[in-house]
């Protein structure tokens, strides 16, 4: 069973198709990176398979459970790491940590605060507050919170925007760790980060699939000579 599996997923505003018969399958414990140029149907994609909008035709399974019929249970298997950090800026790392572990029913917080803070080396900022902290930990928090329900499929959107240089190299380590534990859905704008993050990535331009693969792949589907050279080829229709 694949974590995620779409057949002709289509969704309609009016006249326009956001996403226009896409189908997608995602392996479990796969870095999968969803790309596209800005309106190319990504965030209505993840909006989909994470249950926060409902499809205008076509399936979407996540798990071998449906979309639309299943909610609950798959709301329960998922979490979502959004692209503006999800801390509360006036409660320390622990607190924010303590908080979302108690809205989720964690039976033994403690325990999985103090995992979590090892594998994201939270100890040096743990009683500082989210607004003290700088970008790079408020990413890596943000996270932490998104894996403390130990979802089976996890959303990353945008990652390490306007993280610099080493933040970004360091919350790499914390995404390719969860390769093969977790299955990350990836959208990101740093094509340097889905090369060399992904097990797979896919293509999409105006609510289509242009393309799906590794990014060998891609490169090799593209003709071009590099990965970027190949996103742009294939996001543009060979505009660039």
């Amino acid at each position: 069973m694949s974590a995620i599996k779409t057949e002709g997923l289509t969704k309609r505003y009016g006249e326009k198709k956001a996403v226009d018969g896409l189908d997608l399958t995602v392996e479990k414990g796969e870095i999968f990176s969803l790309l596209g140029t800005n309106g190319a149907g990504k965030t209505t994609t993840v909006k989909m398979l994470s249950t926060l909008i409902g499809k205008t035709a076509g399936k979407a399974e996540i798990f071998g459970l449906d979309t639309e019929k299943d909610r609950q249970k798959i709301r329960q298997l998922i979490n979502i790491s959004p692209q503006e950090t999800a801390i509360a800026q006036n409660l320390t790392v622990r607190e924010n940590l303590e908080f979302m572990a108690g809205a989720y029913g964690i039976k033994n917080p403690a325990k999985k605060i103090e995992e979590l803070t090892e594998k994201f080396g939270l100890s040096p900022v743990l009683e500082q507050k989210g607004k003290t902290l700088s970008g790079g930990w408020q990413r890596k928090l943000s996270i932490a919170i998104a894996l403390i329900n130990e979802p089976k499929l996890l959303f990353l959107d945008e990652p390490t925007l306007g993280l610099d240089v080493i933040a970004r190299k360091e919350l790499w380590s914390v995404i390719e760790a969860m390769r093969g534990e977790v299955t990350v859905i990836l959208t990101t704008h740093y094509m340097e980060e889905a090369e060399k993050l992904s097990d797979r990535v896919a293509v999409m331009s105006s609510g289509k699939l242009r393309a799906m693969g590794t990014p060998q792949e891609i490169i090799k589907q593209s003709g071009k000579d590099n990965f970027e050279d190949a996103f742009v080829s294939l996001a543009t229709g060979g505009e660039f």
